[in-house]
């Protein structure tokens, strides 16, 4: 898949791009309580602000109601109080300036939290919603580190961008007309200019190292999925004596990673000191007029004072601004990949309108359907297929005949190409998916579980199942007896994708989790190639119980355990060339008994 533009660079736009894509989250037409707790928010911010804009004036006048020949008129006390009041409305000013600040974070608090998981609960289930063929084409550990990245994106946004960003550029307008009206133009004038060089200079040099931290994170992704890939491949790192082969895949992930992060931290001081040389110049600049103009006698003391504590006011949340710049901007690209994300189209969507699938008695047809993965290889070409209501149909055929294939169609993973597939005939795409999905059950030839507890993973078979329930499904799957012979019998924690169970375990417990779905539709795919011979006619004669009364498909290699099927198909190369019962096939004498005699000829010579 081809890098989508956020994932290179933000271009112009289209942060506010991203920033509008936001805006729902924060302001939801549906939710007036979130609205008023908006509204309330900005109304504490602005207060919160002015007061704390204010409060250095306050400071100002203090001091020069405490200077020398101050108030020369008044008496010793009443000069003590007033610049003692002026002091005191100083402290009131600065505490309710903190006060409301924190009362804003507490009211938003609930905005920006709902936000977050709208946000990722949103992209969780569009990840869901994408077809198998996005999955298998995307690491799992990429993916992941996206919507993580992204919804910690929105967060850092939200925080800074209202509560950082916003309230500074408010303080910076009231600075510049404080200065303005308390000392004129010019005062006002160098105010600005240090503002805008500073601004220029902290966004010019975080532009260049934000490519630098998306190379950062590139190498960060990379060594992430190596490290997950490998993990969740233990078993096969054992075994080819790998573990030192993958250390060194890793390690050369995160020497670039090392890498990008030192640009990063010697960016970071060169950045960190440009800032410090301006804000001094212009820190200086504005004292030193001050100061000449306090000699002079056109300023007092008190405005000296006022004019040192603004500049130093504007000036420490500007020196921040490099750091929120930085990681706004980082947080609008981590957002980008995922809006990209989850702007990602559905290959497998329902029509509008669609209605439920009505399982009458579960006959499917494969009507003249053609279907590839790549429109260049195709791996159905007009399959005709029919399984009756009730009817166990076998599929056999070499490797990439398709016979799985038909078990993805069928649960329409894919659409068919062209053609239908039909279950008693509706067209299952004229239904929903999760229809198609409840009526289908399906034993996969590998087995994956949740690194959960067994009787989780059972239960995962149907929502709301009793313990009895489980338990009956494990006993028809014939593991109840190993179950309860373990320490925590039902809570017995399987592992990463069950693999602290065997894979003739992991198996049964496949079976037993779609023997408690239940459904009228059975698809097993290869459901017994892990168990030893005695268990698995031991499930076989479960699987045989289970599909009485429905339809089922059975996808086998083994043709042993397809002997006693209504009918046996062969594929090859996405067509039947041979479908009837085991002994009427084994007297064609044809590509099944030819398969047969092979695989009795393996057993033989084993």
């Amino acid at each position: 898949m081809k890098p989508t533009t956020s994932t290179v660079k933000l271009k112009r736009g289209q942060g506010m791009s991203v920033i509008k894509s936001v805006l729902p989250y924060l302001w939801p037409k549906s939710r007036n309580d979130i609205k008023f707790r908006v509204i309330l928010a900005m109304f504490a911010l602005v207060v919160g602000e002015i007061l704390g804009v204010m409060a250095p004036y306050v400071y100002g006048v203090s001091v020069d109601a405490l200077a020398p020949g101050a108030g020369e008129d008044q008496t010793i006390f009443m000069l003590t109080a007033g610049a003692l009041g002026m002091v005191v409305a100083y402290g009131v000013m600065r505490l309710m300036a903190v006060g409301f600040s924190q009362l804003r974070d507490v009211i938003f608090a609930r905005v920006g939290q709902r936000a977050l998981r709208q946000l990722a609960l949103e992209t969780f289930r569009h990840m869901h919603r994408l077809s198998l063929r996005y999955h298998i084409t995307r690491k799992t550990g990429g993916l992941s580190r996206i919507m993580e990245r992204g919804v910690k994106g929105v967060e850092f946004l939200l925080r800074f961008m209202l509560f950082s960003i916003g309230p500074l550029i408010l303080k910076l307008l009231i600075v510049a007309g404080i200065f303005y009206f308390e000392f004129g133009p010019l005062y006002m004038s160098i105010v600005l200019v240090t503002i805008v060089m500073y601004i220029w200079f902290t966004f010019s040099v975080t532009e260049w190292r934000v490519k630098v931290r998306k190379e950062m994170n590139d190498k960060d992704t990379d060594a992430n999925q190596k490290a997950i890939d490998s993990l969740l491949n233990f078993e096969t790192v054992k075994y080819f004596g790998a573990e030192e082969r993958e250390a060194l895949r890793y390690d050369e992930s995160m020497r670039g990673y090392e890498a990008a992060a030192l640009k990063t931290n010697y960016s970071l001081a060169f950045l960190n000191f440009g800032q410090a040389v301006l804000i001094t110049i212009g820190l200086v600049g504005v004292m030193i007029l001050v100061a000449i103009g306090v000699q002079r006698g056109e300023f007092s003391v008190g405005d000296f004072v006022m004019a040192n504590a603004y500049m130093i006011q504007i000036t420490m949340p500007l020196g921040f601004l490099g750091t929120v710049y930085r990681e706004i901007r980082q947080a609008l690209v981590d957002m980008g990949e995922m809006f990209d994300l989850l702007g990602q189209p559905q290959e497998v969507l329902d029509k509008s309108g669609a209605k439920d699938l009505t399982v009458k008695g579960g006959l499917i047809e494969f009507d003249n359907v053609t279907f590839g993965y790549d429109p260049e290889r195709v791996i159905l070409a007009g399959l005709n297929l029919r399984v009756e209501k009730g009817e166990t149909v076998a599929i056999v055929g070499p490797s990439g005949s398709g016979k799985s294939t038909i078990g993805r169609l069928l649960f329409r993973f894919y659409d068919v190409g062209n053609g239908a597939l039909k279950i008693d005939g509706q067209d299952i795409r004229d239904v929903t998916q999760s229809s198609v999905h409840d009526a289908i059950g399906i034993v996969p030839q590998d087995t994956v579980l949740f690194n959960d507890t067994i009787g989780y993973n059972i239960a995962y078979g149907r929502e709301g199942a009793s313990e009895n329930e489980i338990i009956n499904a494990a006993k028809a799957a014939k593991i109840h007896d190993f179950i309860i012979s373990l320490a925590d019998g039902y809570n017995t924690t399987v592992g990463e994708r069950g693999l602290k169970l065997s894979g003739g375990e992991k198996q049964r417990v496949g079976i037993a989790r779609t023997l408690l779905k239940n459904p009228p539709i059975l698809v097993l795919d290869e459901a017994t190639s892990a168990l030893d011979t005695e268990t698995e006619r031991d499930i076989q004669e479960s699987l045989r119980r289970l599909g009485t009364g429905r339809s089922v498909i059975t996808i086998a290699h083994r043709l042993s355990t397809v002997v006693d099927a209504d009918k046996i198909v062969v594929l090859e190369k996405g067509v039947v060339v041979e479908e009837g019962t085991h002994d009427d096939l084994l007297k064609h004498n044809g590509r099944y008994a030819h398969m047969w005699h092979m695989q009795e000829t393996e057993v033989d010579a084993v």
